[in-house]
């Protein structure tokens, strides 16, 4: 049992050692992308899912199949209080410059960087105080009314053509796609829309938390009519003891069933999880079998890295009358929960604990699973809440 061979990997977007369940999302990937380089229509993706179970090792794996299919790609990760404009331009900026060295560059890519010139004009962008700047004149007119909805369809139109006039195709993706704001995830919708209608060559796989389909549907009507919402849930209990036995067997080692049982039982079958207690185990065993009792004595390492490395960090971003909020979920259980109950844990009017909800859904906190319910988006937080808070209050 050598510390330094063991498979597992435990971190934010680590790839597992085998990838299990997640098949027929990646089928789905590849047909998107090879219908859109044959000009024919498909809808893009956005991926949803609960804090822990994959989305971004997934959009990995489609940035890597889309890599393979002869596809620039672009990887952003959306984050609070950064705009989608700065996000997007420094990578349309070298995307652009990139087809720009291709011998023969023709006019098409000569004027999506005049284009995207004038889009950072009309939004005025800064970077770490660096102004981005193109050494080519803008393109008055296009991309240049400040009407982000207007803005980014013509820069995308510039790009797709641009793109279109040097053989190749461009694959966007945006993990944490939850975080753009209505009128940003609007632009984004439209654009797409756009580039559906002249069938250009860009597509767009997003992730997200479970809020995304509803919050994609407030921005714009028609976006399910764009977009495929794959629901990327927990493995099963077959899953599971696959994406655990397979990366031992390759060393020798084997779990005892009693063993995987627990796992799973702990884990509810959510990846980021296997792989912590399969990290801690592999550490700890002395030899193969890994038993029932060698997962129990990880569990003991696993729950304090977790506490520390995975829920405390989300905790410690929430106001008292936000982890008091939570800590009444808890002592409900996992849920999900109607308001009215969590009101009456804190002996409060569920109309005065509204507005916190609201803000937890904000912060990716919390989601509505169906009308008049919220659940946590992260898995497992309700018997952190009860760790972090022994009583209403505390935290």
């Amino acid at each position: 049992m050598d510390r330094l061979k063991n498979p597992f990997s435990p971190g934010a977007g680590s790839p597992p050692p085998e990838l299990v369940g997640r098949d027929l999302d990646l089928e789905q990937a590849n047909i998107l992308l090879g219908r859109i380089k044959l000009k024919r229509s498909e809808k893009s993706m956005l991926l949803t899912g609960l804090r822990g179970v994959g989305k971004t090792v997934l959009l990995k794996q489609m940035e890597h199949l889309a890599k393979e299919s002869g596809y620039r790609t672009i990887f952003i990760e959306a984050m609070e209080n950064t705009s989608l404009a700065a996000l997007l331009i420094p990578c349309l900026r070298n995307l652009l410059y990139d087809l720009n060295r291709i011998a023969g560059a023709g006019e098409k890519v000569r004027r999506g960087l005049a284009v995207l010139r004038s889009f950072i004009s009309s939004v005025k962008l800064t970077v770490r105080d660096i102004t981005i700047g193109i050494d080519i004149e803008p393109e008055e007119g296009s991309a240049d009314s400040g009407n982000l909805e207007i803005d980014l369809p013509n820069l995308f139109k510039a790009i797709g053509e641009a793109a279109e006039e040097r053989q190749s195709a461009v694959a966007l993706l945006i993990d944490e796609i939850q975080y753009f704001n209505k009128k940003e995830l609007g632009a984004l919708i439209v654009a797409m829309h756009k580039m559906q209608q002249c069938q250009l060559p860009i597509v767009l796989i997003g992730a997200g938390l479970p809020t995304l389909p509803g919050r994609a549907g407030e921005a714009k009507s028609y976006s399910e009519r764009l977009f495929n919402f794959p629901d990327i849930a927990a493995l099963s209990p077959q899953e599971a003891a696959i994406a655990l036995e397979g990366p031992a067997r390759s060393w020798g080692v084997i779990f005892e069933a009693a063993a995987l049982t627990e796992v799973y039982r702990l884990t509810k079958g959510y990846p980021y999880f296997l792989q912590e207690w399969g990290y801690q185990a592999w550490n700890i065993a002395s030899s193969s079998p890994i038993t029932l009792e060698v997962i129990q004595n990880a569990t003991a390492a696993v729950i304090p890295r977790l506490d520390k490395n995975f829920f405390r960090v989300r905790f410690d971003r929430l106001t008292p009358t936000e982890k008091n909020f939570l800590r009444a979920m808890a002592e409900l259980g996992a849920g999900p929960h109607r308001i009215g109950d969590i009101a009456d844990v804190m002996k409060m009017k569920a109309t005065s604990i509204s507005p916190t909800r609201a803000d937890l859904i904000k912060k990716g906190m919390i989601y509505s699973p169906s009308y008049g319910e919220i659940a946590f988006t992260v898995p497992l937080f309700d018997a952190f809440m009860m760790r972090a808070m022994p009583k209403l209050g505390e935290g």
